[in-house]
């Protein structure tokens, strides 16, 4: 699976921006996919995942309520919606997929780096405050 991110940008404080991953290869409609982000000087961090049917997801605390996971099977892409933009969510963003782990079913979701396969080069997201 080969992931590519885009729709990073720059953006005022409390606005918004949709980041998405198009993913190669047959495996997407069964992978769990996920967004991890990393801040200069710090460690990559979860955000977001998302089972393959697309009907379980998970969040980090810090954006939970404002950044909302999805994906689209037909056109094997996953977005994060990501709204009311803090100057803290600043960071290159990254989508991951994880072919799963034990008992990988429908609503699997992954919040740790090493349950994932396959990662994109980062797309960078800059907040103004």
């Amino acid at each position: 699976v080969q992931l590519q991110a885009y729709g990073g940008g720059l953006v005022q404080a409390g606005g918004s921006l949709r980041l998405s991953c198009v993913a190669s290869g047959r495996t997407f409609s069964s992978s769990a996919m996920g967004w991890f982000r990393q801040a200069p000087g710090k460690e990559r961090e979860f955000v977001a995942a998302i089972s393959w049917s697309g009907g379980s997801t998970l969040y980090a605390d810090s954006v939970k309520g404002r950044f909302t996971i999805s994906r689209d099977n037909a056109k094997n892409t996953v977005y994060l919606q990501m709204n009311s933009l803090k100057p803290e969510d600043a960071a290159v963003y990254y989508c991951a997929a994880s072919l799963g782990r034990g008992t990988h079913h429908s609503g699997s979701v992954y919040s740790r780096t090493y349950d994932y396969d396959y990662w994109g080069q980062g797309t960078l997201v800059t907040v103004s405050s």
